[in-house]
């Protein structure tokens, strides 16, 4: 059974995680492409980190960065010997409960072309391809994603 559940950005699993995370980054995109925040960074009050595990083996990381008007995910990461396990799809499950539940009706992302899987994870559970958003330059690297998060209606299940 996966477990997804908050934790810190410098745990030892979380930090193994995050380095295999932008070591990969930095083998396919040059340092101005590369937008990944730094271990210290993740650990902002606007910033939700959590680490998705079976039994004790942490295996996959993503982050939710709180905005004025969307949620960002952030630092999103599967182990690659884990890869195809489920491990994504509880993630950006987690992510997005976690999003509704801080009122936020909009998730949205920015990740590589090199990275056609996360691409087609992405697209799998909603997110469809937007424009450059926040700081972001359009650097002809990014795909930029947005899903809208509708809130859950408590009046239908009651």
């Amino acid at each position: 059974m996966i477990i997804v559940e908050p934790s810190a950005p410098t745990t030892p699993e979380a930090t193994r995680l995050l380095d295999a995370s932008q070591a990969l980054m930095r083998r396919l995109y040059k340092p101005e492409e590369n937008n990944f925040l730094t271990h210290d960074a993740l650990q902002a009050e606007n910033i939700d980190f959590f680490v998705a595990r079976i039994g004790d083996e942490v295996l996959g990381c993503a982050a939710l960065m709180i905005k004025p008007d969307y949620g960002e995910v952030k630092s999103f990461y599967t182990d690659e010997a884990a890869r195809g396990r489920g491990i994504g799809a509880a993630l950006l499950r987690q992510l997005e409960d976690h999003a509704r539940s801080r009122g936020l009706s909009l998730l949205r992302l920015e990740t590589g072309d090199a990275l056609a899987a996360a691409c087609r994870l992405y697209e799998r559970h909603g997110y469809t391809r937007c424009g450059v958003f926040g700081d972001y330059a359009d650097n002809g690297v990014s795909v930029f994603m947005e899903k809208p998060l509708p809130q859950a209606d408590h009046a239908a299940k009651a």
